[in-house]
C-alpha cells in the first residue's frame, strides 16, 4: 500500500517512504502551510526514524528555513515546543504499526494540521521547489518543557504511590520515569526494549496482558502505565489489573479539569453523555484527532472562553482552556497527549482518597472494548462497509444472532445499536491495512464477547 495520509498523518512501508518521497511531502508541506520560519522535527525509536527525521531536516533547510533537530521525543512535547516558538513541526513516527512501517506527522504554527492543510499538501506533490537558499540547523531540548508542564501543575500529588512504567520502545519511556518521581511516586522500569514493539494500546494483545498480572505481583505495583511508540496515547492498568479504556481516562481527565464542553468521535463511550459529568454539551465527531479538533475550533470560535476539551477512544488527550490543576495553572495544548490523562485521574482519585480503580467503578455501567484483524486492505474493507451500509437485508445477514437493529450511524465507518443497548462499530483504518471493530454493552465481559464474536465473523468473510 503507497503512502497515503490517514487519520494520523502520512503512513507507510520503510521501503517506500523513500528519500524523494518525504522530500516531496515536506516540500509540499512548506510551500501549501504556513511554517513561521521554522520547522521543528522529531522521532520515534523504530529503527527507520533517524534516517527519515535527517531527510526532513535536509529538505527543511533545502527550503531556506531553520530546522530545529529535537531528536527523539513524545509527539506532544515535539507540538508543545513549536507551538511555543510559533514554528512548524513535524514528527517522524508510525506510532503504533510494525516497524517496517513508519509515518510523518505535520504541525503547523498553531498546531495540527487540518484536513484542508492535508487537501493542500496533497495538491502541491510533485510541483518544482524553488530553493530558499540553505537554511540553518539547530538543535534543541524539546522535553524539559513537557515535564516541567505537569511537574508544576501537579505537584506531588502521586506521592506514596508505586507506579510501573512499561517501557518497551516507547519514546516517553524515560522522560515517565521522571515525571512521575517528581509527582512523588516510587516508579518502577519494566520490560525494557532494544527491539522497536508495535504496542496498540486500544487492542494490547492477550500475551501482554498475561504478563500484567506477574509485574503487580513481584512490584508491589498500584497502577501500571505505558504508551504507544510516540506516546500520544495513554495506556493505564489499575490496582484491580484492568486495563483502563483511552474513553474512560479521558471522560475522567475532562471532569478533573472541570471541562463543560466535550469533544470525542463516535466511538468513545456514550457515558460521557451522563448528567453525572456536569458537562454542558458533548459533541461527537469522526475518529481522528483533525475531527476532534475542527469541533473544538467551532466551541472556541462561538466562545473564546468555552472549558473546551477532547479526546479519542484511544485516550489521546486535547486541552482547549487553561484548567486549574492541584498545583497551578495548565495551560491549552490542543495536540494528542498521553500523560494528561494519566496524571489527572490518578491525582483526582488521590484527592478523593481513594484508588483508581473505584474512581472507574462508580461511572455508569456502560462499557467498550475493540480489537483490529491485521492484513485486510482498506479498499477491502472499505467495500464491505459499503455493502453493509446499502442493505439492511446484508446488516441482518451478518448481525445474525445479535438482536434487532434500532439504529445505523454512518458518521464514521459502520456504527450499529441494536434494541438491548449493545453497538458495533465497524471502520476500516485509514492509513494501515487493519479492519478495527468497538463495541458497547452493559458488562466488560458482553463488549468484549461482542468484538470477538465480530472480529471472527469478519475473517470469515474477508480474511
Amino acid at each position: 500500500m503507497a503512502p497515503k495520509f490517514g487519520t494520523s498523518g502520512l503512513r507507510g512501508l520503510v521501503v517506500e517512504l523513500t528519500e524523494d518521497l518525504v522530500h516531496d511531502y515536506v516540500s509540499a508541506f512548506l510551500a501549501s502551510c504556513p511554517h513561521g520560519g521554522s520547522v521543528h522535527v522529531g522521532r520515534d525509536l523504530r529503527p527507520s526514524s533517524p534516517q527519515i527525521a535527517g531527510w526532513v531536516i535536509d529538505a527543511v533547510r533545502a527550503a531556506g528555513l531553520e530546522a530545529v533537530d529535537c531528536g527523539a521525543l513524545p509527539t506532544p512535547a515535539l507540538a508543545l515546543s513549536s507551538l511555543e516558538a510559533g514554528a512548524a513541526a513535524v514528527m517522524v513516527t508510525g506510532s503504533h504499526i510494525p516497524a517496517d512501517r513508519n509515518g510523518l506527522k505535520f504541525y503547523v504554527p498553531t498546531g495540527e494540521i487540518s484536513k484542508a492543510d492535508e487537501t493542500r499538501i496533497n495538491a502541491a506533490l510533485g510541483q518544482p521547489r524553488a530553493s530558499g537558499g540553505q537554511g540553518d540547523l539547530a538543535v534543541a531540548n524539546a522535553q524539559d518543557a513537557y515535564r516541567a508542564r505537569y511537574v508544576s501543575a501537579f505537584g506531588r500529588c502521586l506521592d506514596g504511590l508505586t507506579v510501573g512504567v512499561y517501557q518497551h520502545s516507547s519514546v516517553a519511556r524515560d522522560l515517565m520515569m521522571e515525571v512521575f518521581e517528581a509527582l512523588g511516586a516510587t516508579t518502577v522500569a519494566i520490560a525494557r526494549s532494544d527491539t522497536f514493539i508495535p504496542v496498540d494500546t486500544e487492542a494490547l494483545d492477550p500475551e501482554t496482558k498475561e504478563l500484567f498480572a506477574g509485574w503487580f505481583d513481584a512490584h508491589g505495583l498500584d497502577v501500571l502505565v505505558s504508551t504507544d511508540g510516540d506516546a500520544d496515547r495513554p495506556m493505564v492498568v489499575d490496582d484491580a489489573q484492568r486495563v483502563v479504556p483511552g474513553d474512560v481516562l479521558g471522560a475522567l481527565t475532562a471532569q478533573a479539569l472541570g471541562a463543560k464542553v466535550v469533544c470525542t468521535p463516535v466511538s468513545s463511550n456514550s457515558m460521557i453523555s451522563d448528567a453525572g459529568f456536569g458537562f454542558d454539551r458533548v459533541e461527537r465527531t469522526k475518529i481522528g484527532s483533525p475531527f476532534v479538533i475542527a469541533a473544538m475550533e467551532d466551541a472556541l470560535a462561538s466562545d473564546p472562553a468555552a472549558r473546551v476539551a477532547g479526546y479519542e477512544a484511544n485516550g489521546g488527550f486535547l486541552l482547549g482552556f487553561t484548567a486549574d490543576a492541584p498545583a497551578g495553572a495548565l495551560k491549552p495544548l490542543m495536540t494528542r497527549d498521553c500523560l494528561l490523562p494519566i496524571v489527572a485521574p490518578l491525582a483526582a482519585a488521590r484527592a478523593e482518597g481513594v484508588t483508581l480503580s473505584a474512581l472507574w467503578d462508580a461511572l455508569p455501567a456502560v462499557f467498550t472494548a475493540a480489537d483490529r484483524i491485521q492484513g485486510i486492505e482498506t479498499d477491502v474493507s472499505k467495500a464491505f462497509i459499503a455493502e453493509l451500509r446499502g442493505s439492511a437485508e446484508a446488516r441482518a445477514a451478518f448481525f445474525d444472532g445479535y438482536g434487532t437493529e434500532a439504529s445505523v450511524d454512518e458518521t464514521d465507518g459502520l456504527r450499529t445499536t441494536f434494541t438491548d443497548g449493545s453497538v458495533v462499530h465497524l471502520r476500516p483504518s485509514g492509513n494501515a491495512p487493519e479492519f478495527r471493530c468497538y463495541a458497547e454493552a452493559a458488562t466488560r465481559d458482553e463488549a468484549e464477547e461482542l468484538v470477538t464474536k465480530t472480529l471472527g465473523k469478519l475473517r470469515d468473510r474477508l480474511a
